[in-house]
């Protein structure tokens, strides 16, 4: 195998950082744990939070 392939970026690191910056940022819209826009999901992450933080 030649050296430029073992050191070639693929995939993610081969995005300029603008389409990397686009492809991260949906990924925080669309997971579970965003709460700016559902107060009662993060008050019960809180409670679950400081639940867990007492028992320690």
């Amino acid at each position: 195998m030649n050296q430029t392939m073992l050191t070639r970026k693929r995939g993610f690191a081969a995005m300029d950082k603008e389409r990397q910056r686009e492809i991260a940022s949906k990924g925080g819209r669309m997971s579970g744990g965003n709460f700016k826009n559902d107060r009662k999901k993060a008050s019960e992450a809180g409670r679950k939070g400081g639940a867990s933080s007492k028992r320690s």
